[in-house]
């Protein structure tokens, strides 16, 4: 499905701002390249979060480790480079989860989950704009951390992992 008409209204780093003619409504759509979360456990079988400051919701947010996919870039490579890059964590086997719209009222961003089972710590590699706290959380303290959880992706990763175990 196509729209009768699109403008672009603003261009960033990572979106676009799109107005969408539709018959006779227009609509803001923003443009995204798509993402990624990785639902990582260690050996022990404790889940691999990070905590961070988002500056939209002006807090730190509990999180599973996630990104933005780059240019050409495929999921799973992102997904691993992601998690390396904020919590040091690899290895391990990996197998693709669902994917899904984060908010596809308004927004094309495509998030695809990872599962990585069997991780191994290592040396973190963050951006110069990121301060991140990695949180190791054993696998029976799961169901007790979504009550802390505000961000929809790690919702849906943890509620994804738990359907697994169940």
């Amino acid at each position: 499905m196509k729209p009768d008409e699109s403008r672009v209204v603003y261009e960033g780093r990572v979106v676009t701002l799109l107005v969408e003619r539709w018959g006779d409504h227009e609509r803001e759509v923003v443009d995204h390249p798509g993402a990624v979360v990785v639902v990582a456990s260690d050996g022990d079988g404790s889940l691999v979060l990070v905590r961070q400051i988002r500056e939209a919701v002006r807090r730190e947010l509990l999180e599973l480790p996630a990104g933005t996919l780059k240019p050409g870039e495929e999921p799973l490579a992102c997904a691993r480079r992601e998690l390396r890059e904020e919590t040091g964590y690899g290895g391990g086997r990996w197998r693709a989860g669902p994917r899904f719209y984060t908010a596809p009222g308004f927004c094309r961003e495509l998030m695809h989950v990872f599962f990585a089972d069997g991780v191994e710590p290592g040396e973190a590699a963050l951006e110069d704009d990121e301060s991140i706290e990695v949180v190791v959380v054993p696998a029976g303290d799961v169901d007790a951390v979504l009550r802390e959880v505000e961000d929809a992706k790690t919702l849906a990763g943890l509620l994804l992992y738990l359907q697994e175990r169940a």
